[in-house]
Formats: structure tokens, C-alpha cells, sequence
């Protein structure tokens, strides 16, 4: 299985189209990938939540998660895979007969009541809009300026307010995509960094930003609308959620707007992680046609 794993991630490698580097943008984010509390037992009842159970003799555990994601095919999927690629190694490395030892109190009886956390679902949704919607960017802008970043109920009003301002702007909508995956929990901070490390890469550097409660705006360049002349306006909104995120593929305005509401409703309790990437935030810059295709391959034409 390994092999094959690691062809198919190594063919991603090579077929991945790098990103260009563009307009400068603006960045809302936070969020903490913190180990939920071990349920206690109560007893013969156990525990009915997620998750995979460890302890059954193997290095791996059973059952095993298995990631879904669907979309472009793209870098997401390819960084995905590669999630589960370590997670199968590290777990061979540290594998041997009698598995990892249960907590004292959790054996025999207990057995059944002892659940990890379960997988974190990673749903990633991409909008480009025509640059007429600069009514989006000031409300992005304002959101920066105002939003808690530091708690998860300020981080569940980020991703409101962020889908509600998309759905503001449907008459502008000419691209989309949405993809989201499943993970182990162990490897979903992992995941979730490298898939943000790929879209900030995109920006020519980053104007507005508020994240984990640490708000900046860049001296080098000033916040403002884009250019006359500009093409679109990008969106990325990237989220991490305990609870599963059920998308369609995005294939018209239709499928946007219902993929927007699934990913505003997570509630706070269950959002993990989350991160707001637009461009262009310059003052006067442009993102044209060539650019947002070249940065986000796996758009379709809505």
C-alpha cells in the first residue's frame, strides 16, 4: 500500500502547477488544534463519539480513518494524501505488538468507553468574483478590524460574516470551487498548515491581517480597493471543523450558494481552525485573468 501511496503523491508533485505570485492580499484567521478531553466512563455504557480506537495490538490501530475529499484533484488532494502517507509511517516506526498502552482505569470493562479524537474534516472553498465587488473587500477589510481572533465564537463570526458577504454578491460570482477531506486528528494541523502555506504563497505579501487575536496592517503598501483595470477578486476560505462537512462539487451559482451556507453554518464548538485569504488588497492593484487561472487552477466557470 505504501508504495503506491507514494507514487500517486510523487505524480502530484510533478503535475501540481506552481503558483504565481500576484497582488499582495489580506488574511483573517486562528484557531487551535487542541486535544479534546478523554471522556470518563460511566459504567457498561461507553462512549459514543467518533474517532478510531487504539489499543487492538497494532501500531496503526482500528479501524483505520480513511480521508475522503473530492474537487480538482489538485495540491489539496495531494497534501491529503500525504497526511495519511506520514501518519501510516509514523505509525510503523512506533508499532510493535501490544499497540499503545490504555490509560489506568481504561482497560477490561472500559475498554469500548476510551475514543481519541476522531478525524477533522478540511473543507477548502474558492470564489473568484469580478473586481466590481470592492463593497467585498472594505467588508473583508472591516471584519479584520474588528473580529476577536482569539476564540473560537470570534473566529464562528469570521466565517459568518465572511460566507454572508460572498452570498451578498451573487451577480458577480464567475468562478468557484470547493473540496474538502477527512483526516486523523494527529495529522490534521499538519494538513491545515501546509494547505494555508499554499495559498499565502500566492499573495505578493500580506496588507490586512488578523490572526490569533494579533491584528497588523503592512507599512510598505497601504489597504485599499483594487484598480479600475483589475479583473477579479479572490477568495479562499479554508476551514477545519470536528464535525463532518459535507459538500457537492461547485458546478453553477446554485451549487456556490449552498456550499457557502454548509461551510458558514459550522458551529463554534466544532470549528477548529480557520483562515480568510483574499487578493487583491493594494491599493490600485490588479489580478487579472492570466493571474487568478495561473494562481487557482482548480476554479471552474460557474
Amino acid at each position: 500500500m505504501l508504495p503506491a501511496l507514494l507514487s500517486a503523491a510523487l505524480a502530484l508533485v510533478v503535475l501540481a502547477p506552481q503558483p504565481a505570485e500576484a497582488a499582495s492580499g489580506g488574511r483573517i484567521g486562528g484557531g487551535s488544534f487542541r486535544s479534546a478531553p478523554m471522556p470518563r466512563s460511566y459504567g457498561g455504557g461507553g462512549y459514543s463519539g467518533g474517532g478510531y480506537q487504539r489499543g487492538f495490538g497494532g501500531g496503526i490501530g482500528f479501524p483505520f480513518i480513511v480521508p475522503f475529499f473530492f474537487g480538482g484533484g489538485g495540491l489539496f488532494g495531494f497534501l491529503v494524501l500525504m497526511a495519511v502517507v506520514g501518519l501510516v509511517l509514523n505509525a510503523f516506526r512506533g508499532g510493535g505488538g501490544g499497540g499503545q498502552a490504555l490509560p489506568a482505569g481504561m482497560r477490561g470493562g472500559d475498554l469500548d468507553s476510551y475514543r481519541p479524537d476522531g478525524p477533522v474534516a478540511i473543507a477548502q472553498l474558492q470564489v473568484g468574483l469580478l473586481a466590481s465587488a470592492r463593497e467585498l473587500q472594505r467588508d473583508l477589510r472591516s471584519l479584520a478590524a474588528s473580529s476577536d481572533t482569539s476564540t473560537s465564537s470570534g473566529l464562528q463570526r469570521v466565517l459568518q460574516d465572511s460566507t454572508l458577504a460572498l452570498l451578498r454578491h451573487p451577480d458577480l460570482w464567475v468562478y468557484a470551487n470547493a473540496e474538502v477531506g477527512q483526516v486523523p486528528f494527529q495529522a490534521a494541523e499538519s494538513t491545515f498548515n501546509r494547505l494555508s502555506m499554499t495559498e499565502r504563497s500566492k499573495l505578493a505579501g500580506e496588507i490586512t491581517t488578523n490572526v490569533s487575536g494579533s491584528r497588523g496592517v503592512a507599512s510598505a503598501a497601504s489597504a485599499g480597493d483594487a484598480d479600475a483595470t483589475s479583473d477579479y477578486i479572490a477568495v479562499t476560505l479554508l476551514v477545519a471543523s470536528r464535525s463532518r462537512i459535507t459538500l457537492k462539487p461547485v458546478n453553477g451559482s446554485e451549487d456556490l450558494r449552498e456550499a457557502l451556507r454548509v461551510v458558514g453554518s459550522v458551529p463554534s464548538d466544532q470549528l477548529l481552525a480557520l483562515e480568510v485569504i483574499w487578493q487583491p488588497e493594494g491599493v490600485g492593484e490588479v489580478l487579472s485573468a492570466d493571474e487568478l487561472i495561473t494562481a487557482y487552477p482548480d476554479l471552474k466557470h460557474l
